[in-house]
């Protein structure tokens, strides 16, 4: 089929449509690795009743803005999504994206939307690597779940990369107690320090605490500490050994904290310190609070400028570390999920909070939380969104009773992918 190019849409393809098949004419076709304007040959990968997917046969006609990829798996590996366009044109559709995903969602808006970008490469302070039968690291595939080995990852800080080839070696060369599944590397902002975490489907036969001593004395000395734990994605998961430190210390935004093994923390190590202050505005009053805190990033920053405070998270692996970072502080780490704690406020009728900054999952605020929000009536609160599905969603609702939108940035937290991060400004009006 032969198929023009019209618009990016979320998720890292572009919609098109049919141009040679009456009985697809019009049809909307999902097509990856493409841009707008372009005329492609392509044949359906999938189709439904109102919408189709392809995979290119061939660029008729490519867009000026089409550059050739800087990592050799790009296409095959799923990781990156926009290697294919400059990078101009990946900020261009990603504000397209962003506009057009609130817009259709009934936001009303008045404020242009910034941007805030940094250098688009080794910018990774965590990956996750699988490991295929024959000890090779791998990523996951575009288009399945398979494993696409792989000698490099650009998008990466260098020390991620080189750590987890010398551990492939160092299984090669003396195999693990208990088949390796996965690791998880993550590297603080010079590199100076990382910690490792290897993933196991089965307890391991014999004791692996040994083995694991000998890993650290094989691996650059940047790692601080490497830990063994089961794959279940448990929130508490089962450790079977540890060695070295349970944390490293994160320097930014003028702060050092410390983050463990697992815990939450911005991916992208050029953009913290601008991203920090974005969200975590430089105002003053008696109470703020930081909901979705995680190890306290935006916390430590209100500190110096508010009476209190307070600090809600509900992850174990973030929990401690929060709790440090603000500790001998005019801060306070709360354990709770944000909506126990919204309940609980509202029923207490505790302090209304001067600012409110919040950092939630994906999944966003949903309905409950965003009621008991309005209800709270705090004169300022800052939403940083990691999906623009549900922060327009969770925007409609606020600004439907309370809230105007005073400002709203992308942030490209995610250089050559489609995600992306979002900073909204919300006044009460």
């Amino acid at each position: 089929m032969k198929i023009t190019l019209e618009k990016p849409v979320y998720g890292g393809d572009c919609l098109g449509r049919v141009s040679n098949s009456e009985d697809r004419a019009g049809k909307a076709i999902f097509v990856p690795l493409t841009l707008p304007g372009e005329i492609i040959q392509a044949h359906l990968t999938e189709e439904k009743r109102s919408f189709a997917k392809a995979e290119i046969d061939a660029i008729l006609t490519a867009s000026p803005s089409r550059i050739e990829a800087k990592c050799p798996y790009f296409g095959a590996c799923g990781g990156c999504h926009y290697q294919h366009a400059d990078y101009p044109t990946q900020l261009a559709m990603k504000q397209q994206i962003l506009r057009e995903t609130l817009t259709r969602a009934g936001v009303a808006f008045f404020a242009e939307i910034g941007q805030l970008a940094a250098d688009t490469w080794a910018y990774r302070n965590r990956i996750r690597l699988a490991l295929t039968r024959d000890g090779q690291l791998s990523y996951r595939g575009r288009r399945s779940h398979d494993l696409i080995p792989v000698d490099e990852c650009p998008i990466a800080a260098p020390i991620l990369f080189q750590t987890a080839q010398r551990v492939a070696e160092f299984l090669i060369q003396r195999p693990s107690p208990t088949p390796i599944s996965e690791l998880e590397l993550f590297a603080n902002q010079d590199q100076s320090q990382l910690l490792l975490t290897l993933f196991c489907e089965n307890a391991p036969a014999t004791d692996p605490q040994s083995w694991l001593t000998a890993l650290q004395a094989a691996s650059p000395p940047e790692t601080a500490g490497i830990r063994l734990q089961l794959s279940d994605g448990a929130l508490t998961p089962k450790i079977f050994a540890a060695t070295g430190q349970s944390s490293l210390i994160y320097t930014a935004a003028g702060f050092a904290y410390r983050v463990d093994h697992g815990a939450f923390f911005q991916v992208n190590r050029w953009l913290t310190d601008d991203f920090v202050a974005l969200a975590a505005p430089n105002h003053s009053g008696e109470l703020a609070w930081d909901l979705f805190a995680g190890v306290g990033l935006f916390a430590r920053q209100l500190t110096p400028h508010f009476a209190l405070t307070l600090a809600v998270e509900s992850a174990p692996a973030s929990f401690a570390a929060l709790e440090q970072n603000l500790a001998d502080i005019n801060g306070r780490a709360i354990a709770s999920t944000t909506l126990e704690f919204l309940r609980r406020n509202r029923q207490e009728r505790e302090p209304r909070p001067d600012l409110i900054v919040l950092d939630p999952p994906r999944a966003g605020l949903g309905d409950e939380t965003t009621q008991l929000l309005n209800a709270i009536h705090a004169p300022e609160m800052v939403y940083v969104s990691c999906d623009s599905a549900t922060l327009a969603r969770d925007l409609r609702q606020l600004t439907e009773e309370r809230y105007r939108i005073e400002s709203i940035t992308l942030v490209d937290m995610f250089p050559q992918t489609f995600h992306m991060e979002t900073v909204v400004r919300l006044c009460r009006t």
